[in-house]
């Protein structure tokens, strides 16, 4: 039998999870998130110290969200057109790049080109969001909940990595975090290299007699997607709310720099590690189980953070908001693929980044401005009410379910 995806054609009765393209997939993921923490990490104290007024000091944050949003349907595009793997490859040259503009941008003092070098980044990270859906497509169907979760779990490499890649090239040049960037680029053409390896199954000629499936209004309507959405957007969007204003609130509150990123380490380790078995927890309890205990888990981090500002408070605090973040946004996509098929999956998940993408750009853009003019305590407040529409949503869907449950008997 042909099988030009080099994926290992497994008994159905005895399917298997790994494979060397999803083992890849997962490097891949981790060096994403190298990119996507040091920026988090470095951007909004870089610009701050290049800002002319404190609250601007995330808008390279927003920037790099705002680039992402504008790019998914880019991306949707490059992806019908050339497949996975060389739109990952653009994805990949562009992190390069942006990477080398953001370090020239801090060296020569340039707030707005260290916006613009951000804004181009998020090209590379709205490409990087569809690793996750790539997994399921790199192993047998019914292990994809699974395949979707250890990609996430790739992420732990970026948590270790990332936050102590800023710590330890801080100082390296004269210009403060310019090391960083700079080794984003060498690890930006290290996943170039990976990608090469890696074979996807839309390498095969598509037929052109494949339907075009149902318009996206259609499939966006559906309540099983509507909630996708509103989990992955808003869990997203807290996650980024907190996680961005972190470095900024630790600052204002005299912690050094080395504990910032402590307490971005244990985040990420808190978002990506998990995944480990995510996956498993979704195949027994079901994802809006899994999501419902997400969202608990952000309420319970908000409340945690509105104790106080000692280190043993933050680093709590986002541990729980990164394991809360996981179960949710894993969960989510584990709902968005059951509730398309397969030649609609650029535009339903382009769709579905570009909600993530719009959210976390009005939070990035609402966290630098509140944590610097209204404080945490009121940030981690108006994050309730986020939390609170993620609840109502599931409740409405598992109500949802049941009626059509109930008809369907009926008849």
């Amino acid at each position: 039998m042909n099988n030009p995806s080099n994926i290992p054609v497994v008994p159905e009765s005895n399917p298997r999870l790994f494979n060397k393209n999803l083992v890849l997939l997962i490097l891949l993921q981790g060096i994403f998130l190298i990119n996507n923490v040091t920026f988090i990490a470095v951007n909004g104290l870089v610009g701050l110290g290049l800002s002319t007024v404190a609250w601007m000091a995330t808008l390279p944050v927003m920037a790099y969200v705002v680039g992402g949003a504008i790019s998914t349907t880019i991306v949707a595009r490059t992806q019908k057109k050339f497949g996975r793997k060389k739109s990952f490859q653009l994805g990949l040259i562009v992190a390069i790049l942006s990477s080398l503009l953001c370090g020239y941008a801090a060296m020569s003092k340039n707030f707005w080109l260290l916006t613009l070098g951000t804004f181009i980044a998020g090209f590379y990270s709205a490409n990087a969001q569809l690793y996750r859906f790539a997994a399921a497509e790199l192993t047998h169907a019914s292990l994809r909940d699974k395949a979707v979760s250890w990609v996430l779990a790739g992420g732990i490499i970026g948590a270790v990595i990332g936050p102590n890649l800023a710590v330890w090239t801080k100082n390296s040049f004269e210009t403060q975090f310019l090391g960083a960037y700079l080794t984003l680029s060498i690890a930006g053409l290290i996943g170039l290299i990976i990608m090469h390896f890696i074979h996807f199954p839309d390498e095969v000629k598509v037929k052109k007699d494949t339907p075009p499936g149902r318009p996206l209004s259609e499939i966006l309507l559906q309540p099983v997607f509507l909630v996708s959405v509103i989990g992955a957007a808003l869990g997203y969007g807290i996650m980024n709310l907190l996680m961005a204003a972190t470095p900024l609130a630790m600052q204002v509150c005299g912690m050094p720099f080395s504990e910032t990123a402590l307490v971005l380490e244990w985040h990420v380790i808190g978002m990506f590690a998990p995944g480990f078995f995510t996956g498993s927890l979704i195949k027994r309890f079901g994802a809006i189980q899994i999501m419902a205990v997400g969202a608990v888990l952000n309420l319970l981090c908000i409340l945690i953070a509105l104790t106080g500002t000692d280190l043993h408070q933050f680093l709590l605090s986002l541990f729980i908001l990164g394991v809360g973040w996981n179960f949710l946004f894993t969960g989510s996509t584990s709902l968005a693929i059951s509730a398309y098929r397969p030649e609609e999956k650029d535009k339903a998940q382009g769709a579905i980044n570009f909600f993530v993408f719009a959210t976390m750009a009005i939070t990035s853009f609402s966290s630098g401005a509140l944590v610097t003019t209204q404080g945490w305590a009121l940030l981690n407040v108006g994050s309730l009410a986020p939390v609170a529409m993620i609840g109502i949503a599931l409740i409405w869907l598992v109500f949802k379910n049941r009626t059509l449950a109930r008809k369907s008997l009926s008849h």
